[in-house]
Parts: C-alpha cells; structure tokens; sequence
C-alpha cells in the first residue's frame, strides 16, 4: 500500500515505480476512519522548505497504520536540508514506527527558484537512483537517510528567514491574472480545494492552500501568477511520464 501526494506529477511518477495503483492523500483524507493495514506501507510526497507537506503531516498524525514496514521517499529539487531527519522527527511524534525513509532529486518546479525549461533539460538520474530505493524496499531495508550539518544549517537558516515573515506568507503566493478564461483546470487540480471558478474567473482562497503550485503549473493561460518574481514566468512544468487527468484524478475535490 502506497500512499502519495504530488503537485506536478513528481511524487506520483516515484509512487506508480513502487505500486502500479497508489492512493492519493488528498482523497483519502475525506475518510472519517483512517485505519489501514498491509504488509507494507509507504508514503511519497515531495519536499516544501525540507518538510512534507501540511497534509501530509495532517495524513500522518490522524491515521492508524499496521504493518511491519513503513517507509517514505521524499522527493525534492535542489537541496533537502536533512529531509529524512525531520520525516522521521515527524513519524516518531505521530506514534509511527517508520523502517527506512529516503530522498530522491528530481526537477524541482519552484518557480520563485528554477526556470522549469532548465529543470526539464537536466538529467537528475531519476531511474538509477530509483532503482537502488527499489532494491531497498524489496529487501526490506532499514535505514534513515544520511543528513549531514550542512542539511542542518541550510534549514536552520530557512526557519531563521520564515520567522521573519507572516506565518501564512505562503498562501498568499498567489494570483490570478486577466488571461483566466475560467477553463477550471486549476480548480482540478488543486488539492486542498483553495481554487474556485466563480463568474468564469478562479478565485484562489488562501486557508488550507498548501502552495504546490499545481494550479499555476496546470493553467494552459499562465493566468495564474506569483506574487512575487519567478525566474522564468513563461515556462511550467508536469512530470512528463504523468498526464494532466492522472493529476486532476489524484487532487479533485469538487
């Protein structure tokens, strides 16, 4: 049993390479009753600020897992800044028993960072570094991913710039522009519901926003833009080995 969620079809691409049928966080969470048991359990998600996110955690603290193997693979672009480290901190606090937790570079689709035509033009390794997680997780390997001070120090850092801003300075990242044609697309893929079409225009709400950005990577107009500069406003990214339905499939919640 392996349990996602993805923004761009990073993590969801990682998810289908473990189980062909992975279940989708952001659906899954409408269960009043989160109790599952399997042989193996794992979660995939990508890394936002070197932690999962907030539904994420929010999957973790209100559900119950039986099984004799927990696992997570964390996906992130650029640096992870001790990932694993804080994903075990996170397990242990939600009374979760985890065996082996790791990470895996793949194109990092922060567009306040990263011009996404660079990103899809680099080779990250993806599948032999996936391979050898394969292996791991056919072994039953155990084992928490390296974290070294630097990783330490890179988040420290990162805490240090947050607390000098509002606390939900994220959900306001943000906006939508004059292109909207109302197509709904954002409204799909959002996967918190913070995305409505209202009068033939999205209309993004800010509680809960989880800021994926898969609403602006998806918008065929770019009418979705950020708040603040991005390093290449005319480019977007999706895995390209996930199509647009498989994404609106994972996060729709209308």
């Amino acid at each position: 049993m392996v349990f996602y969620f993805t923004g761009t079809g990073n993590s969801l691409y990682i998810a289908k390479k473990i189980e062909e049928i992975p279940v989708s966080i952001p659906q899954i969470m409408r269960q009043e009753h989160l109790e599952f048991a399997a042989d193996s359990i794992g979660i995939v998600a990508p890394v936002y600020g070197h932690e999962v996110p907030t539904m994420v955690k929010d999957f973790l603290k209100k559900a119950v897992f039986h099984t004799e193997y927990f696992y997570m693979i964390l996906t992130y672009g650029n640096r992870h800044g001790g990932a694993a480290e804080l994903a075990k901190k996170l397990c242990d606090e939600c009374g979760v028993a985890v065996n082996y937790i790791n990470v895996i570079v793949m194109a990092d689709n922060w567009l306040p960072g990263f011009d996404m035509n660079e990103q899809r033009s680099m080779d990250k390794k993806v599948e032999e570094n996936m391979a050898a997680i394969l292996t791991d997780l056919a072994a039953r390997k155990n084992w928490i991913a390296e974290v070294t001070d630097t990783d330490r120090t890179a988040h420290r850092e990162f805490l240090a710039r947050m607390s000098q801003m509002p606390p939900n300075v994220w959900q306001h990242l943000l906006r939508v522009t004059d292109a909207c044609v109302g197509c709904g697309i954002c409204e799909k893929v959002c996967p918190a519901g913070c995305v409505h079409v209202v009068e033939k225009r999205a209309v993004h709400i800010p509680e809960n926003c989880q800021t994926c950005l898969a609403c602006a990577h998806a918008c065929p107009q770019k009418a979705i833009r950020l708040t603040i500069p991005e390093v290449n406003p005319d480019a977007r990214y999706r895995n390209e080995h996930i199509s647009l339905q498989e994404i609106i499939e994972a996060n729709c919640q209308v």
